[in-house]
């Protein structure tokens, strides 16, 4: 694994426990009887996504960087797969949480848009990461 690699997967697991104490803040709300976050279930269900999106993205950015330095791709398309799945992770879950920051919303604000953005990045990641791999199986192959 590339020192890139490296570093960015160690900087991934330093960062995870923030998405724990997410949820155990949500946990806590739940259990809590938070007025603004069990009164209002589109809150709810956005903050819950938004938890589980952060979660599953980093798993899934710590096993795409297993791969990435295997790859057959440009340094610059290694640093898109490398670093776009941890965008989305960002993103996409900062657009469900804070598009309905406010207990009394009804409908997400203006910054759901975010998690347009964040697809973009984890689609970019993963299609470059993909193509990269079948370049590299093709390559042995011949």
């Amino acid at each position: 694994m590339s020192r890139e690699s490296r570093m960015l997967a160690g900087i991934l697991l330093v960062v995870i426990p923030t998405v724990m104490y997410g949820g155990l803040t949500l946990l806590s709300m739940l259990l809590g009887n938070s007025p603004g976050y069990l009164d209002n279930p589109l809150r709810q269900n956005l903050w819950r996504a938004g938890h589980a999106h952060a979660a599953v993205y980093l798993v899934l950015s710590l096993v795409m960087l297993r791969y990435v330095d295997e790859a057959v791709l440009s340094p610059a398309w290694k640093w898109l797969a490398r670093i776009g799945v941890p965008v989305a992770a960002i993103l996409i879950p900062a657009a469900f949480f804070l598009s309905v920051v406010s207990p009394t919303a009804k409908e997400p604000n203006g910054l759901i848009n975010l998690a347009y953005v964040g697809a973009v990045f984890l689609a970019g990641a993963v299609i470059s990461l993909g193509i990269g791999l079948i370049r590299a199986a093709q390559k042995t192959a011949g």
